[in-house]
């Protein structure tokens, strides 16, 4: 069983004003760190960004993915990984760039559940997590293709389009008690706060709230 990763990037960072994936976080840029974290997992890495947008230097082995159809949203952002993965892989983790906190006994855990389903979601504290979630790649990527063709865009409308595993918070909890692994960044306030937490100190002023014109497409923050 190959396991392999995507990391979506390319959302447009609103709220939070600049490029999450240039966020300092510690001695490293916050997507370099999500890529060493899956990276203790997967044996395969695809980062997927806008057209054009620039990332922080990346080891020689992570895949890019260039959204070919920028502005859809996550789900065509995550074709695109899944696309651009080998075909040893066999299942994917996806995840956006904003997860600092990222628990590889999460992933671990999901490949462990996922026994003969296409997907393994996370349902914690009421919602259901698709970036943090295992895919499947030989049915889950004709499956969201499928999906874009229809102009069907939700990420959760995979779920009823492939066989789904939902995982419970309770079987999570015990590898990432915090559920670390789906707190995300989207305010200058939770990139402050998640340097605080581990023991980083701020890399000068937060940013401010302007948009940010150089990324498009990709994940919502």
């Amino acid at each position: 069983m190959g396991l392999g990763a995507v990391i979506l990037c390319g959302g447009e960072s609103r709220r939070m004003g600049r490029p999450k994936a240039w966020l300092d976080f510690g001695p490293e840029r916050l997507l370099q760190r999500l890529v060493r974290q899956v990276g203790d997992v997967a044996e395969d890495v695809a980062v997927v960004a806008s057209p054009g947008q620039d990332l922080p230097p990346l080891p020689a082995s992570v895949i890019v993915a260039r959204d070919a159809v920028p502005g859809r949203g996550p789900l065509q952002g995550l074709a695109a990984g899944l696309a651009a993965l080998p075909d040893r892989v066999d299942l994917a983790y996806a995840t956006s760039t904003d997860v600092p906190f990222l628990q590889a006994g999460w992933i671990r855990r999901l490949a462990e559940l996922i026994g003969g389903h296409d997907l393994a979601i996370p349902r914690c504290e009421g919602y259901h997590h698709p970036l943090a979630a295992l895919y499947r790649r030989a049915t889950a990527l004709p499956a969201i293709e499928a999906l874009l063709r229809e102009d069907r865009r939700r990420l959760l409308d995979l779920m009823d389009a492939i066989p789904t595993r939902v995982v419970s918070e309770d079987e999570l909890r015990p590898v990432d008690p915090r559920l670390g692994t789906i707190r995300n960044l989207n305010t200058p306030e939770d990139y402050l706060a998640a340097l605080a937490a581990a023991g980083f100190d701020a890399a000068g002023p937060p940013p401010t709230a302007a948009v940010d014109p150089g990324t498009t497409g990709g994940p919502a923050d």
